[in-house]
């Protein structure tokens, strides 16, 4: 044992320590302090250490360090001189122990020679169980080997089974089982080189089988969706056939309601079906199963995006093979299956997109339906710009309506194909206009201006009350003359079609309130065609009074039937009747109405001068008067019954009133001329008082029309021989001066003209003075009323 320094030792040496630092300052002191007090609490040393390198003083350092190990030295000593009599004590520990080894290495030896001896004969068991397991192991590796055999010569039984029955799907899960499971655990190269080899052989041979049978679909579904879209839209026409029904069962019954003098009471059926909605249009019909099972072939072949790919260009082909319009065809004959091929393709397609499982996008299908819409539109430009008949414009519009209407159901936008169809209205109803123009001229060149015989009902409902120009709702005895010739019935006919096949052309075009385009262009054809046409008939055709007369009455008949015209195309347009009534225009004929007046009262106003022309034959100078007036009047008579009689039968009373009132103004005038003109030199009151027996007569006349027109009309009819009957009371008044007095002419001369009074009044005065005799002798006095009359002469005179 090293020598063990006592505590005084340590002590005193500590006490040295300070007195071995030769010359040592107080600055070294604090190093040496704090390079202990680092050391001590485990602080890094390399700050002192750099320290004394950079002041070039490393011994001190150094010098430094072993003080401090000198001090610890003592402490060392110390524990290890406390920890002395523990390490001898463990020293002793470890000999005993080393006793009870070689005890415990003894019996372990003799616990080994042991268990070898006993172990032994169960190690022999255990090699031998080993090895029949390992045997075992094998059979059952065997086994599976066979029983995977098993079952993949099964799986390819089976998937040549499928093969053969076409059930390509099966076939297909049978070589995935087969790749899958069984490719991997096949014993046999052999096998497994073939399966290699055959598996792609059967995808690749059901993949062509699969396409073959596609191809062949996709050159079927071209008809079926011909056809498809056919009965499509002929549904869609059937569907809108039953709507107008139902829309004339309502007009009937609203008409009926309307006419009737009793509430009536009606409702409207509509049948329960629903043919539109029948599979075989919407494409529920359609075999689509070699699509699908293509599709589904191929999602489980793992090319789906390939043959959704292959199937979107070939529908896009068809398609586009679907645009061509040809040129060896017309198109009105072409251009229904036109539409419905287009109209089968997107309603196939539409399915496909519901029931398709993605093989198509609604994305695609509107691409597609906006290249189609396109197309269409541009072939119907086209066409249309081609067209000069109404009729081909207007069976074209009708189909592609239906097409909207059929399409519309399916979700596609149709918007475009109606604008296309409202740009041509302009043209189509110029058409119309022209074929009415043409079918009114050859209605009226046609006509022999003689009343209409209607032997049965049927033509009295064909032609009266189908244009609702009866005067009377009582159906009249047959056989029945009607107070029109055949060309007002006609007429109607023309317009009438003309309505409806404007209208027809204005509905299910995108426009719903169209009435006012149709009331425009049945205006036209009313005021400029068919009032023109009239006018020019009536200009260049009558010259007898007999088919002036009918022209007339047909007038008043074509005035209740444009009544009908524009209720006809309102309750066509879907507008309430009362609308219409408060709307209403004047009578757009109103031209060939005057001119038809005008002819006919021009030709009696012929005729009258021809009796007229018996006044020559008047006693200017009678000395008496005539109690039954003269020749001419009773002539004159005699022909206006007559003519009211026949006219009457015909004219309706308005029309006669008009007539006879322009006829009788004729007569006051030329009464008035006869006075007025050189032929009359002088004339005698006398024959001033027949003329006044003339005119009697002639108001007589006008009063016994009274029960025929009204005691209004009557009245009118008087006024018309105003000028001669207030020419007449002013020479035969007892005070012809009082002409003068604004008040009394006013009331009773207001229509004589004072020019005319001068000149008639002066061929009044007699040199013989017998000019008055009736009213007084010869005397020396002047009679006051000749007084009076040379007085308004002079004065008339100076107001001239």
């Amino acid at each position: 044992m090293a020598y063990t320094p006592t505590m005084s030792s340590t002590k005193s040496r500590r006490k040295v320590a300070p007195a071995a630092a030769d010359n040592g300052d107080s600055g070294e002191k604090l190093d040496q302090l704090l390079l202990s007090s680092a050391i001590s609490n485990g602080e890094d040393v390399g700050p002192f250490v750099r320290k004394a390198f950079a002041s070039g003083k490393p011994e001190t350092l150094l010098l430094h360090l072993r003080h401090f190990s000198r001090s610890k030295e003592s402490e060392i000593e110390e524990v290890c001189r406390v920890h002395y009599q523990d390490f001898i004590q463990a020293v002793d520990d470890l000999r005993s122990l080393l006793s009870d080894v070689d005890s415990l290495k003894s019996s372990l030896s003799e616990s080994n020679a042991k268990l070898q001896a006993v172990g032994l004969p169960l190690l022999t068991s255990l090699d031998a169980f080993v090895e029949a397991r390992n045997v075992c192991r094998n059979v059952n590796l065997a086994l599976q080997s066979v029983r995977n055999c098993i079952r993949l010569m099964e799986l390819c039984s089976r998937s040549n089974y499928h093969l053969s029955r076409g059930n390509f799907y099966m076939a297909l899960k049978c070589v995935d089982t087969i790749e899958c499971v069984f490719l991997d655990k096949t014993p046999s190269s052999t096998i497994k080189r073939m399966l290699e080899k055959k598996i792609p052989e059967i995808r690749w041979h059901i993949e062509r089988k699969v396409m073959k049978d596609f191809n062949d679909w996709l050159v079927e579904i071209r008809v079926v969706c011909r056809n498809l879209g056919q009965l499509a839209i002929g549904q869609a026409s059937s569907a809108r056939q039953r709507e107008e029904d139902l829309r004339i069962k309502q007009r009937q019954a609203e008409e009926q309601s309307r006419l009737s003098l009793r509430d009536c009471v009606y409702a409207l059926e509509e049948e329960d079906e629903d043919p539109v909605g029948d599979d075989s249009s919407n494409g529920e019909g359609v075999d689509l199963t070699p699509l699908y099972r293509a599709y589904h072939i191929h999602q489980t072949l793992g090319v789906e995006d390939r043959f959704k790919q292959y199937y979107f260009e070939n529908r896009k082909l068809q398609l586009t093979s679907d645009f061509q319009v040809s040129s060896m065809t017309p198109f009105l004959e072409s251009h229904q299956t036109f539409f419905a091929q287009i109209a089968g393709f997107f309603i196939v397609e539409d399915r496909v997109v519901r029931t398709g499982g993605g093989l198509i996008s609604k994305l695609e299908v509107e691409n597609l339906w906006e290249t189609a819409v396109s197309k269409m539109c541009s072939v119907l430009e086209d066409q249309f710009s081609r067209m000069q008949t109404a009729n081909h414009l207007l069976l074209i519009k009708d189909y592609v309506s239906l097409l909207g209407v059929t399409l519309r159901r399916y979700g596609y936008l149709v918007d475009p194909l109606l604008d296309v169809l409202s740009k041509h209205r302009d043209k189509y109803h110029e058409l119309l206009l022209s074929d009415c123009r043409k079918q009114i001229t050859e209605a009226l060149s046609a006509d022999k201006f003689d009343q209409m015989l209607m032997k049965k009902e049927y033509e009295y409902s064909m032609n009266v009350l189908s244009f609702q120009i009866q005067t009377s709702d009582i159906t009249p005895a047959f056989p029945y003359v009607a107070p029109f010739s055949s060309t007002v019935p006609d007429c109607c006919r023309i317009v009438r079609s003309f309505i409806e096949d404007s209208v027809s052309f204005m509905s299910y075009g995108g426009q719903l309130d169209f009435f006012e385009v149709v009331k425009k262009y049945l205006d036209r054809l009313l005021s400029e065609d068919l009032d023109g046409a009239l006018v020019k008939l009536i200009n260049t055709s009558i010259s007898a009074v007999s088919p002036a007369m009918q022209v007339a009455a047909n007038m008043a008949v074509m005035e209740r039937a444009c009544d009908f015209f524009f209720r006809h195309a309102a309750q066509l347009s879907g507008i309430p009747l009362r609308m219409v009534e408060r709307g209403r225009r004047q009578f757009p004929l109103c031209k060939a109405r005057d001119a038809a007046e005008d002819i006919l009262s021009g030709l009696l106003k012929q005729k009258v001068d021809g009796f007229m022309t018996l006044m020559e034959s008047v006693n200017w100078m009678a000395d008496e008067t005539l109690q039954n007036g003269n020749e001419y009047v009773n002539e004159l008579i005699i022909y206006l019954e007559t003519l009211v009689s026949t006219a009457q039968q015909i004219l309706p009373p308005n029309v006669l009133k008009r007539v006879i009132q322009d006829v009788l103004s004729h007569i006051s005038e030329k009464i008035v001329g006869a006075l007025l003109g050189d032929s009359v030199k002088r004339f005698t009151v006398n024959a001033i008082m027949s003329i006044d027996v003339d005119i009697r007569v002639l108001e007589s006349f006008a009063d016994n029309q009274a029960p025929l027109l009204s005691e209004e009309d009557a009245n009118q009819l008087k006024s018309a021989l105003a000028e001669s009957r207030q020419l007449v009371n002013l020479l035969l008044s007892n005070n012809p001066e009082t002409f003068l007095n604004p008040v009394i002419r006013e009331r009773s001369y207001n229509n004589l003209d004072y020019r005319k009074v001068v000149i008639i009044s002066e061929k009044l005065r007699d040199p013989s003075e017998r000019l008055f005799g009736t009213f007084g002798s010869r005397g020396s006095r002047q009679n006051p009323k000749k007084k009076s009359l040379d007085s308004l002469i002079k004065r008339l005179k100076d107001m001239a």
